[in-house]
């Protein structure tokens, strides 16, 4: 391993916070915009805009504990992990009726850009 490596991996790091702090906020100012008119979809310049709400449960470590029936389930799941525990639902291993009540849905708003 040379120095090098080692110094292109840094400065792309680097280089991917501030492109994943640019696109953060040209999210904003796109959601903001089509927020604004009412709008889920657009065609903007040639580009075609989508904006997809979706919901993702937000677990509270506490309730799903005493949700689950047996503490060798908590050990397979050790936090809630919403791909985990959509997994074991998946399996049969929980069911759904198990977790009511021990997250929150928080919705999240996608955007979607493809050129025309």
């Amino acid at each position: 391993m040379d120095k090098a490596a080692v110094k292109r991996f840094y400065d792309l790091k680097s280089k991917q916070k501030e492109i994943e702090k640019e696109l953060s906020e040209l999210r904003g100012e796109i959601l903001t915009y089509c927020e604004a008119e009412g709008l889920s979809q657009a065609e903007i310049g040639g580009y075609n805009v989508k904006i997809v709400q979706q919901e993702r449960r937000e677990y509270d470590d506490e309730k799903l504990k005493a949700a689950l029936p047996d503490d060798e389930l908590w050990r397979l799941v050790s936090r809630a992990d919403p791909s985990k525990l959509a997994g074991l639902v998946k399996l049969n291993v929980l069911k759904e009726e198990q977790l009511f009540g021990t997250y929150a849905l928080k919705k999240i708003a996608l955007v979607h850009v493809e050129r025309e």
